[in-house]
């Protein structure tokens, strides 16, 4: 396929992911990446969405800065880079659909977990912060969906949407830097990269006018029924590639 005919295809995805995200605080990876990874094939497709959600987390945290939970953060973090590593290693040494059948089971069962209110409430503590982190960065790197194990643990925590959006950002950002540090960059056509670019521009620009319209009870809805969808496309990217 032509390097226009692929940007014309990613441009869709990558625009509503980028609306979601900055509505929600995930979305690229989850509603964009499983067709980023269609169009572009797995390894590509996972490191176009990594570069993508850099770009993308730097504008939505410069818009909404004040609500970051520095401290969550800095736990989720500390959990996030140990698992990072692991991850690519295990991505090297495993086959791809036991895999993600695996990170995707994992990943469900933290939401799962976070709609328990007293299963849930071990998520609120540190030691809970840091198995999200970590969870949120192996889940990253190995299938580009490090969104649920956030979603968990906001959820968990009761977090309002103008809390969870930018601490979300902060955590992708380091996340999505490290996991394109570790593989690479994508050699794709520069109008396949100014087309993604563009779609985010677009994307951020819509979804303040969608996040401004938003309850807080739908944008929790939001959140729950983004990271379940992300958590079972991976089981099912997985069960595809067996």
């Amino acid at each position: 396929m032509s390097a226009a005919g692929t940007a014309a295809l990613v441009v869709g995805p990558v625009l509503l992911g980028a609306i979601t995200q900055r509505t929600t605080g995930l979305g690229l990876a989850l509603v964009g990446g499983p067709f980023l990874v269609a169009i572009l094939g797995p390894r590509d497709g996972v490191s176009f969405g990594n570069a993508l959600q850099v770009v993308l987390c730097v504008i939505v945290l410069v818009r909404t800065h004040r609500g970051v939970d520095t401290r969550a953060a800095g736990l989720l973090l500390a959990g996030a880079v140990v698992a990072v590593p692991l991850g690519a290693l295990v991505v090297d040494a495993l086959p791809e659909g036991p895999l993600l059948v695996v990170v995707g089971l994992l990943a469900l069962a933290a939401v799962a977990l976070s709609l328990v209110p007293r299963l849930g409430a071990w998520l609120d503590g540190t030691p809970g912060a840091l198995t999200a982190g970590a969870v949120a960065g192996f889940v990253n790197v190995t299938a580009g969906v490090g969104g649920p194990a956030l979603s968990a643990f906001a959820l968990a925590r009761r977090w309002s949407i103008e809390v969870f959006v930018p601490t979300a950002q902060v955590v992708l950002l380091v996340i999505n830097l490290v996991a394109l540090a570790s593989k690479g960059a994508p050699s794709l056509g520069g109008v396949v990269w100014l087309t993604g670019l563009a779609g985010i521009a677009v994307g951020v620009v819509l979804g303040d006018v969608v996040h401004r319209r938003l309850s807080a009870e739908a944008a929790r809805r939001a959140v729950i029924v983004l990271a379940l969808v992300g958590a079972l496309a991976t089981v099912v990217r997985g069960l595809s590639v067996l």
